[in-house]
């Protein structure tokens, strides 16, 4: 988003809930000081950084009332957000959507790894979108969860009904980890995603990809539904969604499903999401 209409989105969600919400921000945006400042004149008090140091910002935003959450895809760069100051981290497993970590290390064996290493609170994220995936992560020691595929299925994201509909059927092996040269994203499979494999298989250099990626192909397929060339970043998890629904409803969802997995943890019910 451009600053202007990152503030008109902040001013949208201080007038739908009275309730605390946070901000996420790349650090690798081009003029990100004016976003950051957007985000302080509008009183946000939470910020969601990534891609980038979080030296950088952490203790400007503090002196602002804002408590920093870094996203992070390895122990090490948890003890870095931790030196930072950062007031708590996400670890963002492999199976994640969009930009990932380097190291390729799942959820299953991230989130232990980082509870154990650090000592502020650790929220767990790639491949969570059940009741029971939350559980688990919090079995591991995360104190809370990130979900970003099961919401990109709502009917309130603002993604195109033509990648919606594409995420709700896909199958176990249709996403992969892509553009590895660059910055590491997990795609669904399509035209754009076959060009960058044979690109890849053949040994393009970076600079190579650079111009087949171009400019705004995420746009053109998450938000304009363009399914064939554009960048389709979904996580794996994808496949285990099968509808659309209201955001109110995946949340209702997530936490009856959370519940009776505490109630019955020894329980394992044949279960779906849409239920």
């Amino acid at each position: 988003m451009y600053p202007e209409v990152l503030r008109e989105h902040i001013r949208k969600c201080k007038a739908a809930t009275d309730k605390p919400f946070g901000v996420n921000v790349p650090l690798i945006y081009p003029d990100l000081d004016k976003h950051i400042q957007v985000i302080i004149e509008e009183g946000v008090e939470i910020i969601f950084t990534s891609a980038g140091n979080p030296r950088t910002w952490t203790s400007h935003l503090q002196q602002n009332n804002i408590r920093v959450v870094h996203v992070v895809s390895s122990s090490r760069f948890a003890l870095k957000a931790q030196e930072a100051g950062c007031d708590a981290v996400v670890a963002e497993g492999f199976e994640a959507g969009g930009h990932n970590g380097r190291e390729e290390t799942t959820t299953m064996v991230l989130i232990p790894s980082v509870s154990s290493a650090v000592s502020i609170p650790v929220i767990a994220a790639g491949g969570i979108a059940t009741g029971r995936q939350m559980l688990a992560a919090m079995v591991l020691g995360a104190e809370g969860v990130q979900v970003g595929t099961r919401f990109v299925a709502s009917e309130e994201a603002s993604s195109h009904l033509n990648f919606k509909e594409a995420v709700v059927h896909a199958a176990e092996g249709d996403t992969q980890l892509s553009l590895k040269k660059l910055t590491p994203v997990r795609l669904l499979k399509n035209k754009f995603f076959q060009l960058v494999q044979d690109a890849e298989a053949r040994g393009a250099s970076a600079e190579e990809l650079k111009v087949l990626l171009g400019r705004a192909r995420a746009k053109a397929g998450m938000h304009e539904g363009n399914l064939d060339e554009g960048e389709l970043e979904i996580g794996q998890v994808s496949a285990l969604l099968h509808d659309i629904l209201p955001a109110g409803d995946i949340v209702h969802n997530l936490w009856k499903e959370f519940e009776d997995g505490l109630a019955n943890p020894l329980n394992n019910p044949k279960f779906n999401c849409e239920d």
